[in-house]
């Protein structure tokens, strides 16, 4: 009788332990299944710790040839070998060698599946994932720092190395756009439009962040799909016509991927929700001529220590949309908003160097410049 007892108490216990087994296993499918991005479940998987000096990824967009690469070369000359690495993204076929580069720090640093990029368009988002991608091989780079062919650095290359490393933070510009209406219902649901966010495309991440943007498969194809830019009104031919109303929607998907994707992953309070590079925009009156606003490329004369000293000393940003004072912080200390600036002529940038900004120069750096 009491081995029947126990052989029925054992029965229950295998049924339990059975039954409790299945019940874990139904929540975890559910629980993956309401992520929804394949992003997110990366997350959950995350990369061994680096064990090593962490470098930082320099990642160049280009049209062609880099311009103020005269500068460049003078900063990474400060800064320690070992602890940096560039990638270039230019355009199909383009090598940077003795014939089109003046340093050889950009010598052979293009990636070789670059593609054509037309501003305004998918394709400059996805030039930045083939960088990211490429700089994701070395386990060495740990930030990754997304810079134009007009970018200059304000500072040297040491002060800029531990400012960086020394947030676990992205730097990713990101705020609510509710002005534009660039978002569009038709990438709903996979994008919600309470995640919709708008910023500056320059941004720089952390490993984690990076490894997002490379892996996601999810929201980028919404965004060739649906977010594409209007076609310009050419204001000199309308002053004397009526006003016209555009109908055809109009969405730059450089300025809301990234901050939407880290949105929907629900990374927002990993980030420093600010840019590191500086731009001054040639704001127009015209609310027609809104969509025309460019940034204002910084001259020889503008580029003068007082403006740069002005630039240099920003420590806080305003956010319109979301009346958000935004005060510049790196690990969780007040620090300078800015690390680099753009739109810079080689005028400017000769400018800067000659000044010593960006560390100790020879007359020879200078003279190879003007060559």
């Amino acid at each position: 009788m009491a081995k029947k007892k126990a052989s029925i108490s054992m029965r229950r216990n295998l049924w339990f332990i059975v039954f409790f087994s299945v019940l874990l296993f139904v929540l975890a499918l559910l629980r993956i299944n309401s992520h929804g991005s394949s992003s997110e479940i990366l997350l959950s998987n995350p990369e061994t710790p680096f064990v090593g000096i962490p470098k930082i990824a320099f990642l160049f967009l280009a049209r062609a040839h880099l311009p103020l690469d005269f500068l460049w070369h003078c900063f990474f000359q400060n800064g320690e070998v070992g602890r940096f690495s560039i990638y270039v993204h230019s355009e199909p076929g383009f090598v940077f060698s003795k014939a089109t580069s003046r340093s050889p720090f950009f010598h052979g640093r293009q990636i070789n599946n670059s593609i054509q990029v037309a501003w305004g368009e998918s394709s400059m988002i996805e030039a930045e994932r083939l960088l990211l991608s490429a700089a994701l091989e070395d386990p060495g780079n740990q930030r990754f720092v997304l810079l134009s062919d007009s970018c200059v650095p304000l500072y040297n290359f040491s002060y800029t190395y531990e400012y960086l490393l020394s947030s676990s933070k992205s730097f990713v510009d990101s705020f609510l756009d509710t002005k534009e209406s660039r978002y569009t219902p038709k990438m709903y649901p996979t994008i919600p439009q309470e995640k919709w966010r708008k910023g500056s495309q320059w941004i720089t991440l952390v490993r984690k962040h990076a490894s997002v943007l490379v892996a996601d498969d999810a929201i980028f194809p919404l965004f060739r799909k649906y977010c594409k830019r209007r076609p310009a009104l050419d204001i000199k031919k309308m002053k004397n016509m009526k006003p016209v109303v555009q109908k055809e929607h109009n969405c730059i998907p450089d300025e809301h991927y990234v901050q939407t994707l880290l949105s929907i992953s629900d990374l927002d309070d990993e980030l420093e929700r600010r840019t590191l590079t500086f731009t001054a925009w040639n704001v127009s009156s015209a609310k027609m001529d809104r969509q025309n606003w460019h940034p204002v490329t910084f001259e020889y004369a503008n580029a003068s220590p007082q403006h740069i000293k002005a630039i240099k000393g920003t420590n806080n940003v305003y956010y319109e949309t979301e009346y958000r004072n935004e005060w510049c912080k790196s690990n969780e200390t007040l620090v300078p908003c800015f690390l680099f600036a753009r739109k810079f002529s080689q005028g400017a940038a000769m400018r800067l160097l000659s000044e010593g900004l960006v560390g100790p120069f020879d007359a020879a750096t200078m003279l190879t410049a003007l060559l």
